[in-house]
C-alpha cells in the first residue's frame, strides 16, 4: 500500500448524508484530506428542505426526516454546531372520533386532568411509570451510543443499572407491545398510540413483531437541550440541520462534490486503493467510507465483499422492505379538530389518526389487521396515521401566499401492493387517506392546495435508499447484528444508518466510523 503522503486524497466518503458529513467533519480536524462525493444534486440524504408543491413552488417541506430527536447533545458539543431547534409543547395529540382527545406536553397536572376526563386515572398513572422507566433506560444507555457496539446482553451489563438489566435486554429483544403491556394502560387507544408512534417508524412487521422493541427504545432516546425528552421541530426544515453539517465539514477542510455518483470501490491487493465515479473518474485514497445503504456496500465492491458480509445483508433485504408512505400536503389554512376545535397548541404537535375499534370493540385488533394487510401485500382501510403542521412554530415553513406545510406519515403500507402496482394504486389511496383525515378534521379538504405523495418505491428512487425502508436497515436489527463499521475489507467502512446505534438523523454511526477509523491509522503509521 502506498504511504498517506504519497496520496493527494486520504479519505473519499461516499455520500452527503448527515452521517457521510458528520464523518467529514471529524476526519478534516484531524489533519486528514476528506473528499465527499454525493450522487444527489444536493447534500442530505433524506434529512433535507424542499420545494415539493407544484401548486404551490414557494412551500417549503421536510420531505423526507421531519423532527430531530435522536442526535446526542454530546455529538453536537463536539461539532461545535448551532441548530436552529424548536420545541414542541405540547407535542403528542390524539383526538378521537367519539370527541375524546388528549393533548401531553410538559403540563403534566394538565395531562393528568385530560387521562382522567376522557380515557382514565389508571393511564395517568401508567403514562407516568412508563415516562419514568424509559427515561432511566434513556439516561443509562445514551453513553453507549458514541462508542462501538456491544451485544446486547453485555450492554445491559456495562451500562444499564441492574433493576433494568433484564427489561432492557426483553425490550431490545421483545415486542413493543409486550413492554407496554408492563404499565397496565387500561385504554387500549393510549397503548396503541405509544405502540405505534415509537414502536413503528421504520419497522418491517408490527408492534407485536420481535425487535419492535428496539424501535420503540431508539424512538424515546431524546436528549437534546431544552427538550424534555421530546423530539424537536428544525426551523427551516430538516434541511436547515444537513446544511449546518455541511457548512462545519467545509470549514473544517473537507470537499464535497454532489451530482457525483460513485460507481466501485478499487483495491490494490486486498485492501482500498480509492473510488471510480460514474463518469469514469478515479480518484486515488487508502481509505473509503462508505455513508450510503448498507445494501450498496457489496455491489460497490464488486466482488470483494467478504462472503459473511454478503450474507447478512442479503438477509437485511428480506427483513427491511420499506412498509411507510409519506404524503406532504400544502394547506391554505389550519385544520380544525372536531374533537378539539379551539386552538391549544395541537397543530405544533405529531397528531395520531388511530384506527377505529374493529367489530370486537377493540382497536388493537383494527391495529393488527391493518398490519396484517401490508405484510399480505394489501391496502388497509383504516392504516394508523401521524400528521404533522409545524408552521405554527416555524413561519419559514409557509410562503407568501399564507399556505401551511403539512404531511402524513401512513405506516403498515404494503411495500408493493400484491397483484397490483404503487402506480395504479396510489391516486385512490391518497384519496382514501385524506378521507380519513376529513373525518377527523372536517373541512381539512377544502383547504388542500396541493399533494407529493411518495410511496415506498419513490422513497427508494427519491432519496436513493436501496430498500425504501426510512432508516435503510430495519430498527428491530440491533447492535452488534447492524452493520460494522470496518467491512472487512482493509481500509473500507460503514458509516451509515445501517450501521449502530440505529436509523434515523442521529450522526452516531458518522462519529464512532470516524474514531474507527482515526485509530486504525494511528496504528498503521506507527506500526
Amino acid at each position: 500500500m502506498r504511504s498517506l503522503a504519497d496520496i493527494e486524497t486520504d479519505i473519499v466518503i461516499v455520500g452527503a448524508g448527515h452521517n457521510g458529513l458528520v464523518a467529514a467533519t471529524l476526519l478534516a480536524r484531524a489533519g486528514l484530506a476528506v473528499e465527499v462525493l454525493e450522487a444527489a444534486d444536493v447534500v442530505g440524504g433524506a434529512c433535507r428542505t424542499e420545494r415539493p408543491f407544484v401548486k404551490a413552488p414557494e412551500l417549503a417541506a421536510s420531505t423526507g426526516a421531519y423532527l430531530l430527536g435522536l442526535m446526542p447533545p454530546e455529538l453536537i458539543a463536539t461539532l461545535g454546531i448551532d441548530l436552529p431547534l424548536v420545541r414542541r409543547d405540547p407535542h403528542y395529540f390524539l383526538p378521537t372520533l367519539d370527541g375524546r382527545h388528549l393533548l401531553l406536553g410538559g403540563d403534566r397536572d394538565r395531562s393528568r386532568a385530560l387521562f382522567a376526563e376522557f380515557f382514565s386515572e389508571a393511564d395517568a398513572r401508567a403514562d407516568e411509570a412508563l415516562a419514568a422507566e424509559v427515561g432511566a433506560l434513556r439516561d443509562d444507555l445514551a453513553p453507549a451510543w458514541l462508542t462501538e457496539p456491544l451485544p446486547v446482553e453485555d450492554t445491559a451489563e456495562r451500562y444499564i443499572r441492574p433493576a433494568l438489566r433484564q427489561v432492557f435486554v426483553d425490550l431490545v429483544r421483545g415486542s413493543a407491545m409486550d413492554y407496554l403491556a408492563r404499565f397496565g394502560f387500561a385504554s387500549e387507544m393510549v397503548l396503541a398510540m405509544y405502540a405505534v408512534t415509537d414502536g413503528m417508524p421504520g419497522l418491517t412487521g408490527s408492534p407485536w413483531s420481535p425487535g419492535s422493541g428496539h424501535n420503540f427504545l431508539v424512538h424515546n432516546m431524546c436528549r437534546l437541550p431544552g427538550s424534555g425528552g421530546t423530539w424537536m421541530a428544525v426551523r427551516g426544515g430538516m434541511g436547515a440541520v444537513t446544511q449546518t453539517l455541511a457548512a462545519a465539514a467545509a470549514a473544517s477542510g473537507a470537499t464535497i462534490r454532489t451530482a457525483c455518483p460513485v460507481a466501485s470501490i478499487t483495491l490494490s491487493g486486498a485492501a482500498a486503493a480509492g473510488v471510480v465515479t460514474d463518469t469514469g473518474e478515479e480518484i486515488a485514497a487508502p481509505v473509503v467510507l462508505c455513508c450510503t445503504d448498507a445494501f450498496r456496500i457489496p455491489g460497490l465492491l464488486r466482488g470483494h465483499a467478504p462472503a459473511a458480509l454478503v450474507d447478512r445483508v442479503a438477509e437485511w433485504a428480506e427483513r427491511s422492505p420499506g412498509q411507510t408512505m409519506k404524503i406532504n400536503l400544502a394547506l391554505s389554512g389550519l385544520p380544525r379538530f372536531a374533537a378539539l376545535p379551539d386552538r391549544r397548541g395541537q397543530h405544533g404537535t405529531t397528531v395520531h389518526l388511530l384506527p377505529p375499534a374493529a367489530a370486537d370493540g377493540s382497536v388493537l385488533t383494527a391495529l393488527r389487521v391493518a398490519f396484517d394487510a401490508a405484510a399480505a401485500g394489501s391496502l388497509a382501510a383504516v392504516p394508523p396515521l401521524e400528521w404533522y403542521l409545524h408552521s405554527t412554530l416555524d413561519p419559514s415553513m409557509r410562503d407568501a401566499a399564507g399556505n401551511h406545510s403539512s404531511a402524513l406519515f401512513v405506516q403498515g403500507v404494503p411495500h408493493e401492493p400484491a397483484g397490483s402496482s404503487w402506480a395504479g394504486e396510489k391516486p385512490g389511496y391518497v384519496e382514501r387517506l385524506l378521507d380519513i383525515v376529513e373525518s377527523y378534521a372536517p373541512g381539512v379538504r377544502d383547504s388542500l392546495v396541493d399533494v407529493d405523495a411518495l410511496t415506498p418505491p419513490e422513497i427508494r428512487e427519491h432519496f436513493g435508499i436501496t430498500s425504501s425502508n426510512i432508516h435503510h436497515v430495519d430498527n428491530a436489527i440491533s447492535f452488534t447484528d447492524r452493520m460494522p463499521y470496518a467491512v472487512g475489507v482493509d481500509g473500507v467502512y460503514a458509516g451509515a444508518a445501517g450501521c449502530f446505534p440505529a436509523g434515523s438523523v442521529i450522526g452516531c454511526a458518522g462519529h464512532n466510523a470516524a474514531r474507527r477509523i482515526l485509530a486504525d491509522l494511528s496504528v498503521r503509521r506507527t506500526a
